[in-house]
């Protein structure tokens, strides 16, 4: 036992270096220590902190089942030898920023209490985290893991943060954390990421090969090893990615993770993103809302966080505002995005998902302020038809609508009071007779509004708008109103029925 503060700062331990079980009661002070074979310190308890600073291990270390209560410092140490810390207990704040670890590098079952820094440290060798927890966050910022081929299963309550940090060779890597940060991060091979609960940010990060992020659906480990992710119950244990901005998505495969707050604007070669299994996208508000003056009641469709982001700021009720810092992505800036989304749904023969896409598009088209007024306002009489030839059910109301209008029209106005009869006139010349044949011009029906509205009048009035709407005449005689009435829903109610096949075809098609 060092029963005070124990100061071995600048020492040289020529032989192996024993302190297996020993007790240190002050703080522990091995700053530039240099350890030229082995140093055992498994099991050892450090009371209060303990520094080894720019200590160099030429041999293994071992730190196997020690408890560190203060904070331990290893900034700058050297490890050339394996480093062992598996079931180590790291009660305070643990940092290792800098440090170079040479051979293989053993943290499996430690616990960490506090933050743990591993910022711009060197893994050469292998990296094992399994069934590592830390209670705050782990941070990796910087790190170069050359050969590391598995990172984890580890369990992170905050955020575990792979900033800027470097994968060398194909590696998998699987965490329950609450937040998993890969801004810049590179990966010059291939990669897997299996991860739980986690909120995920890759934004800049550069993709060489095939990086592959999915929900791992159970809990990680065995009965051998089982990781503690009781820290995080309450969460939903599906991945969320955050921003894929600045990524070039043609190496990037998605697999059961929630895309509804995920940023795109700025994302590359999105066209070639990969989704498979059950990846969400935000939905549009559902029931009444508030859009201007208006009660406003949205298709249902999947869309992208930033036009939730973009609406919420004109004033829409419903949407989900852009978070604290950022600003909204105007609608042609969102146009491309769905855009390209739509393409990457019909490269994968799913052109029915594809559509709620499409929709997103024309949308922001018909808001892009910096399109011709002509074009936005053919894109308002699209979107109010059919919905851009998506939305059946707005057509057929049309339609419905629009024969309604012809049978009322045609039975106030278009069919004649009686139906003309032909007059044939003629003249005798001696054994040779002419006759001429007329169709009497008809009659435009009089009296009361009241007394044309009769069954007679309205059977005659429905066939001849059937007729129209598979484009037939009704070989009926009609006055000047009707003639005019029949022609326009002859070019008009086809084409809303056409919509609606339409619509119905690119919910159906395989």
């Amino acid at each position: 036992m060092f029963s005070g503060g124990t100061s071995m700062r600048g020492a040289v331990f020529s032989g192996d270096a024993g302190f297996g079980g020993a007790r240190f009661v002050g703080d522990a002070r091995f700053g530039a220590a240099q350890f030229s074979r082995s140093a055992d310190f498994h099991d050892v308890a450090f009371a209060r902190d303990a520094w080894f600073g720019a200590v160099e291990f030429a041999g293994g270390a071992r730190f196997g089942s020690a408890t560190f209560a203060g904070s331990a410092r290893f900034d700058a140490t050297t490890f050339s030898g394996e480093a062992a810390f598996q079931k180590t207990a790291f009660s305070g704040g643990a940092r290792f920023i800098r440090a170079v670890f040479s051979d293989n590098a053993d943290f499996s079952e430690a616990v960490f209490s506090r933050e743990a820094v591993f910022r711009g440290a060197a893994f050469s060798g292998s990296a094992a985290f399994g069934g590592a927890t830390f209670s705050t966050g782990a941070v990796f910022s910087g790190v170069a893991f050359e050969t590391v081929s598995q990172l984890g299963p580890m369990a992170c309550e905050e955020e575990l943060d792979l900033s800027g940090a470097r994968f060398g060779s194909p590696v998998t890597i699987e965490a329950a954390a609450a937040f998993f940060t890969c801004i810049r991060t590179r990966w010059d091979s291939t990669a897997t990421l299996r991860l739980r609960y986690a909120a995920v940010d890759l934004t800049n990060a550069v993709i060489e090969y095939p990086l592959s992020v999915s929900t791992c659906p159970s809990a990680f480990g065995d009965d051998r090893r089982a990781v503690d992710e009781s820290g995080l119950a309450g969460l939903d244990p599906v991945a969320r990615i955050t921003s894929l901005s600045g990524v070039d998505a043609a190496h990037v495969a998605l697999t059961d993770v929630d895309l509804s707050g995920c940023r795109l604007t700025g994302t590359f070669h999105l066209d070639q993103l990969r989704l498979e299994g059950r990846c969400t996208f935000a939905a549009a508000p559902t029931g009444l809302h508030r859009h201007g003056a208006l009660p406003t009641r949205w298709t249902q469709r999947r869309t992208l966080a930033e036009e939730h982001h973009w609406r919420a700021a004109t004033g829409s009720t419903g949407w989900t505002p852009a978070p604290c810092g950022t600003s909204p992505q105007p609608p042609a800036a969102l146009a491309p995005v769905y855009r390209q989304l739509r393409k990457s749904f019909e490269d994968a023969k799913n052109e029915p998902d594809a559509a709620d896409f499409y929709y997103g598009e024309m949308e922001m088209r018909r808001h892009d302020g910096d399109r011709p007024p002509s074009e936005r306002a053919l894109l308002t009489l699209y979107w109010a038809l059919s919905g851009y030839g998506l939305r059946a059910s707005r057509a057929l109301v049309w339609l419905l609508g629009a024969m309604a209008a012809t049978v009322l029209i045609m039975v106030l106005w278009g069919i004649p009071k009686d139906d003309p009869q032909a007059v044939t006139t003629g003249h005798l010349t001696g054994q040779h007779i002419s006759l001429t044949t007329d169709d009497a011009t008809p009659v435009n029906p009089s009296g009361p509004l009241r007394s044309r509205l009769t069954s007679e009048r309205w059977e005659k009035s429905l066939r001849i708008v059937v007729n129209s709407v598979v484009f037939r005449s009704s070989g009926q005689n009609l006055t000047t109103t009707g003639t005019y009435t029949e022609m326009a829903s002859r070019l008009t109610e086809p084409a809303l029925l056409g919509l609606a096949v339409l619509a119905v075809r690119g919910r159906v098609k395989r």
